[in-house]
């Protein structure tokens, strides 16, 4: 399965998609043949989970760890293939070449989305890290990934927004990437709303029509406190940074979004998927579907 944020980000908290969206056959390849052999060559009877991570199309191990992991549901669900069942009678003594294994169900995009309980942790902040935060998570499933994605963020309970504003703040090496998403809002109705330096970027490079706000820090209004105060921000696109004031406005925007039920991203992959939801949710919520396990 494809983690949707980039490595760095603990697992438990990433949105993952079976199967995966944006990994080339090459590398897909590589993965079977690696998790083969490493399981092979640590003498692993039973279930083990590998971490892989892809830059510039090379393939790098995270980590190995010999024992399942919470995604066991997911990924049996998603595929229809009993694993913990096939990992213990593999683990007693069994051989997958005895076991009359479901085929995979491919027929579908799967997507595990977490759940947080930030309105419960007051003072913590909700951007995600390396360290797991998420106490819960949720699935969708549709023919296309936006739609499966869709769902699956309805479970969570925190609103898909389909009219109103949109409040952005990116990191530098971001600017130049948030403008296709920006145009995209913009065509869906939204109204844009940034800080001065992404403001700047939406209007001499995007063309885009934009609202300038103080940061919280300078003190002045309006700024991104009093916008989602005044229900004008119902939805923020934030990639957080480490340096300066954006710590302390990053930090209080996305508590304010918390108490306020108001959806906020933090990757630009999570902003790519928070718009295809939204074109999504405005041509209509997709239809349940039932998914079916097999057995042994």
């Amino acid at each position: 399965m494809e983690h949707l944020e980039e490595a760095g980000i603990h697992s438990g908290d990433s949105t993952c998609f079976i199967p995966p969206q944006n990994v080339s056959e090459n590398i897909l390849k590589q993965v079977d043949e690696w998790t083969r052999r490493i399981g092979l060559e640590l003498g692993i009877r039973g279930c083990y989970n590998i971490q892989f991570a892809i830059r510039d199309e090379i393939l790098y191990v995270l980590e190995v760890n010999p024992r399942g992991s919470r995604t066991f549901p997911f990924v049996a669900k998603a595929t229809g293939v009993p694993l913990a069942r096939i990992a213990a009678m593999v683990a007693l003594g069994e051989k997958l070449s005895d076991l009359n294994i479901p085929k995979p169900q491919n027929d579908a995009v799967c997507v595990k989305v977490p759940v947080f309980p930030f309105i419960k942790l007051r003072g913590l902040d909700p951007a995600p890290g390396p360290e797991m935060k998420s106490t819960g998570e949720v699935m969708g499933s549709h023919e296309r990934a936006s739609a499966a994605y869709l769902k699956a963020r309805l479970a969570t309970e925190s609103p898909v927004p389909t009219e109103g504003g949109v409040y952005i703040t990116v990191k530098d090496k971001d600017k130049d990437s948030i403008i296709n998403q920006a145009k995209s809002l913009i065509d869906l109705g939204f109204k844009l709303y940034a800080t001065r330096g992404t403001a700047n970027v939406l209007r001499d490079k995007g063309g885009l029509e934009v609202e300038t706000c103080y940061r919280i820090t300078e003190g002045m209004t309006p700024d991104a406190l009093d916008l989602m105060r005044q229900g004008k921000i119902h939805l923020i696109i934030n990639t957080p940074r480490n340096t300066g004031g954006a710590v302390l406005d990053g930090n209080m925007m996305r508590r304010l979004a918390v108490e306020l039920n108001i959806p906020f991203v933090t990757t630009m992959a999570g902003a790519r998927m928070e718009v295809l939801a939204i074109a999504e949710a405005m041509d209509g919520i997709p239809e349940p579907r039932l998914l079916e396990i097999g057995t042994l």
